[in-house]
């Protein structure tokens, strides 16, 4: 249902590597990635193989070299297709193990501190879809993906403080 291709060069030149699932290891196919298309589908990809390290969200279309897509370098070791679904809800909490003030969701939030009022997120349950959290406001800084579950601490999606300043559905604009 996806499709993205890896190119080794920016302006998509270079050796390139297509795609149309997940892929845990993608280092046989390309040493580097400077450009990126996304023919169809949102796409999460990792620096690390096994999907770790640092997390890129990509949506359809063309991203020329990687700063578009927020990469800090040309390290791309793993991706992972985000399935579609129709209905996006979760739950985010102030304190661990879904304590303290709740607040629901099921539209992108561009600034959780000014909309929801909260300076951290502790925990959170993913009820429907798939979310990607942002570090900073306005879509900024490190990324999580999200996927439906429960995450008792922030630790749990892999961060390292609470800081969450923005969420943004995984859904194709197209």
């Amino acid at each position: 249902m996806g499709k993205i291709t890896f190119f080794e060069d920016r302006a998509f030149q270079g050796r390139c590597y297509e795609c149309t699932s997940d892929c845990p290891n993608l280092q046989p196919y390309f040493g580097r990635c400077n450009s990126v298309r996304v023919d169809s589908g949102c796409w999460m990809l990792y620096e690390r193989p096994n999907y770790q390290g640092p997390q890129y969200f990509l949506r359809r279309g063309e991203y020329s070299d990687h700063q578009q897509w927020m990469g800090l370098g040309d390290t791309v070791r793993s991706c992972r297709l985000i399935p579609p679904t129709g209905a996006h809800r979760l739950r985010l909490y102030e304190r661990e193990d879904h304590k303290g003030l709740m607040m629901e969701l099921s539209e992108d939030c561009p600034c959780i501190q000014d909309r929801l009022h909260l300076s951290e997120v502790r925990s959170l349950h993913v009820l429907e879809g798939c979310w990607v959290l942002y570090e900073l406001p306005s879509y900024r800084g490190r990324q999580y993906l999200l996927r439906p579950q429960e995450y008792r601490r922030h630790q749990d999606w892999g961060a390292m403080d609470a800081k969450a300043g923005s969420l943004r559905r995984a859904v194709d604009l197209y």
